[in-house]
This record gives C-alpha cells, sequence and structure tokens, in this order.
C-alpha cells in the first residue's frame, strides 16, 4: 500500500510548461481588455467632474447674483468666495448673465453663459448642436443627464 502511494506521488510533477504557458496567455488577453476599457471610464470620470464643476460656477454666479443683481458680467475673483477647489486651469472663465432676449425682452430666468472653461470643449463634443462658444447651465445638465 505505501509503494503505490509513493509511485502516485511520484507521477504528480505539477505543472507543464504547455500548461503555464496557457495560463499565461490566458491573462495577457484578458488584460488586454481590461486595460482599455478601465483608461475609458477614467477619462469618462474627468469629464464628468469638469462638467459638474461649471455647474458649480453657475450655481454661484447665481448666489452672487442673489445679492449684487446688477453686475452681469462675473469671473473667479467675483465668484472666489462661493468655490472651493476649481480645477479650470487658468481660473479665466467667465459667467455672463442674459437678463434681456436680442428684442429687449426680460428673460425669466436668467441664462447663465460660462465661457473660458475646460467644460466647453466637452459638452460640444458631446452635444453637437451647440454652435456657440459658451454653453450654458442647461447645456451643462443636458451632458450630465439631469
Amino acid at each position: 500500500m505505501l509503494k503505490k502511494l509513493t509511485k502516485n506521488l511520484k507521477n504528480q510533477r505539477g505543472l507543464t510548461l504547455i500548461e503555464l504557458l496557457a495560463v499565461v496567455v490566458i491573462l495577457g488577453i484578458i488584460s488586454a481588455i481590461a486595460v482599455p476599457s478601465i483608461g475609458g471610464i477614467i477619462n469618462k470620470t474627468k469629464n464628468d467632474a469638469t462638467v459638474a464643476e461649471a455647474v458649480q460656477i453657475i450655481n454661484a454666479a447665481k448666489l452672487h447674483t442673489a445679492s449684487n443683481p446688477t453686475k452681469v458680467d462675473l469671473d473667479h475673483t467675483d465668484l472666489g468666495q462661493y468655490l472651493d477647489n476649481i480645477k479650470d486651469t487658468g481660473l479665466d472663465y467667465t459667467v455672463k448673465i442674459v437678463k434681456e432676449d436680442s428684442s429687449g425682452n426680460a428673460i425669466d430666468p436668467w441664462e447663465y453663459r460660462l465661457d473660458n472653461h475646460d467644460s466647453i470643449s466637452i459638452v460640444k463634443d458631446a452635444i453637437s448642436t451647440i454652435t456657440t462658444d459658451y454653453v450654458t447651465e442647461d447645456n451643462l445638465l443636458k451632458y450630465s443627464g439631469n
């Protein structure tokens, strides 16, 4: 009995080179599929964060306008007290508050236009009907799905 058990143990030598190679090939295929999809998820998340930041800037402009209703062009110096951790490069964004249409009729609610922000190219790429050099709150919310 002991002889038979010893013989069976000697016959089990572990993985062959072919089996090991098959495992390496399978892992390579899995990583080739997973890495690009993870990269896409990371880029989408960065874009979503940039657009969310733009929505925060417009909300800050609304807060500022509640206490200073006469000013129609706002920049980061006006909105700084309402915002934290803005990642936009250069901080040269502006918010224009449009209170009248081209005919001079009052608009209610007012339109807030964000210019010179990183979110503009992201939203314009996603929504092909935007032909302006700025984005509005409606554009940003449409991109976000809200």
